[in-house]
C-alpha cells in the first residue's frame, strides 16, 4: 500500500496498512483550519486508491512550513502564502494549491448570552489590544442593543502555536486597525498583548468552551461542531455578516485578477455579502519530486481534490474554489516535475 502524508492538519488517526502490499508513505503536516475536510479527502481518496495512504498531521501552518523547508514531509499545508523570505530559504521552490475556502469567526462564553453577538473592527481590536476588558462596555453594548451583557471580565483567547489561522486574524485586524498595525501586525505568531494561549483551533475552542467569559477566534467548523455561538462581523461596507458559504464566497468575488502564485489575501475584501475574515487555504507542493511514484499519486491527488472533492466543501462549513481558480490550478499540476 501507498501512503500520502500532508502536514498541517491535527494529527489524524493511523489508518491499517495490510501487510499484502509494499507500504509507500507519502506524508504532509501543517494547518489546523482545513484538517476536518483533509481528513474526509484523505479517506475517500484512499478508498478510491487503496494502494495510496496520506497521512496528515494537523501542526499549524508554522509547523507545516517549517517541516516542508527541513524535507521532513513530501508536502505542507498552510493558511497564509508562504513569503518571499521563506521560498528563498527552501530547496525546492513551493506551488501553492489554493484547496477550499473558509472563515475565521469570533466565538464566546458568556454565561447568559446565547445570540449572536455583533462586533465592530474597532471591538475586535481593542478587546485583542486588551484596552476593551468587560462585556458590558459601552462600545460593545452600543452594537447589541436589548442584550443584557454581564460586566464581567472578557477572557481574551488567541493560539500559542505558529498558525495560519492567527495570521488570517492578524491580517484581517492589520488592514482594519492603524493602531493593531503598528503595535502588533500580522504573522502567523505575534507578541499578543493580552490573553491565554491555545494549540491548534480545537485547542482554541476547547479554552473558550470550558472559560466563562471567554472570547477566541477558530475556524468556522470548529465553532459548528463544538456548538459554539459565533458573531457577525461589521464588514467594509459597514454590514453586519456571518460566516457562511455564501459570505465567504463573496469574499473570495473580490479577487478579480488572481496572482500566477496564487498567493493572495482576501480580508476586509468590499462588498456587502463579503464575510471580512475569509480566506484560500493552501497546500505546499514541491515543484520537484524525485521520486516519480508520489509524483503521480499527489498529482493524482490534487486533480481529484479540485474536482469530485470540492462537493464535500460546503458539508464541513467551508466553500468550493471558484471555478476559474481550479482551471488555473489544474494546470500548474503540469508544474510540478
Amino acid at each position: 500500500m501507498k501512503k500520502l502524508a500532508i502536514a498541517g492538519l491535527a494529527a489524524l488517526p493511523v489508518l491499517f496498512v495490510s501487510q499484502a502490499f509494499a507500504a509507500e508513505t507519502i506524508n504532509a503536516a501543517g494547518a489546523t483550519f482545513p484538517a476536518p475536510i483533509y481528513q474526509k479527502w484523505f479517506e475517500e481518496f484512499h478508498k478510491l486508491h487503496p494502494d495510496v495512504q496520506i497521512n496528515y498531521q494537523p501542526i499549524g501552518s508554522g509547523g507545516g512550513i517549517k517541516q516542508l523547508t527541513e524535507g521532513t514531509v513530501d508536502f505542507g499545508a498552510s493558511d497564509m502564502p508562504m513569503t518571499d523570505q521563506q521560498i528563498g530559504a527552501m530547496k525546492v521552490h513551493p506551488l501553492h494549491f489554493p484547496t477550499v475556502l473558509g472563515g475565521v469567526v469570533l466565538t464566546y462564553n458568556i454565561p447568559g448570552v446565547s445570540q449572536s453577538l455583533k462586533f465592530t473592527p474597532d471591538v475586535i481590536a481593542g478587546i485583542y489590544l486588551g484596552q476593551i476588558t468587560k462585556w458590558n462596555d459601552s462600545k460593545i453594548k452600543a452594537q447589541n442593543p436589548g442584550l443584557n451583557l454581564p460586566g464581567s471580565d472578557i477572557v481574551v483567547v488567541h493560539r500559542s502555536d505558529g498558525s495560519g489561522t492567527t495570521f488570517v486574524f492578524t491580517d484581517y485586524l492589520s488592514k482594519v486597525s492603524g493602531e493593531w498595525k503598528g503595535k502588533v501586525g500580522a504573522n502567523t505568531s505575534v507578541q499578543w498583548p493580552a490573553g491565554l494561549g491555545g494549540k491548534g483551533n480545537d485547542g482554541v475552542a476547547g479554552l473558550v468552551k470550558q472559560t466563562p467569559g471567554s472570547v477566541g477566534y477558530v475556524e468556522l467548523i470548529y465553532a459548528v461542531n463544538n456548538h459554539m455561538p459565533y458573531g457577525q462581523v461589521k464588514n467594509a461596507a459597514g454590514k453586519y455578516v456571518t460566516a457562511s458559504f455564501d459570505t465567504v464566497t463573496a469574499a473570495a468575488a473580490s479577487v478579480k485578477d488572481m496572482p500566477r502564485d496564487f498567493r493572495v489575501s482576501i480580508t476586509n475584501a468590499p462588498g456587502a455579502g463579503a464575510y471580512p475574515i475569509s480566506t484560500f487555504t493552501w497546500l505546499l507542493i514541491p515543484s520537484r519530486i524525485a521520486d516519480a511514484n508520489k509524483r503521480n499519486e499527489i498529482a493524482e491527488f490534487l486533480k481529484w481534490m479540485l474536482g469530485p472533492g470540492q462537493k464535500d466543501a460546503q458539508p464541513l462549513s467551508y466553500a468550493p474554489l471558484p471555478k476559474s481558480v481550479v482551471n488555473a490550478e489544474m494546470k500548474q499540476i503540469a508544474d510540478i516535475k
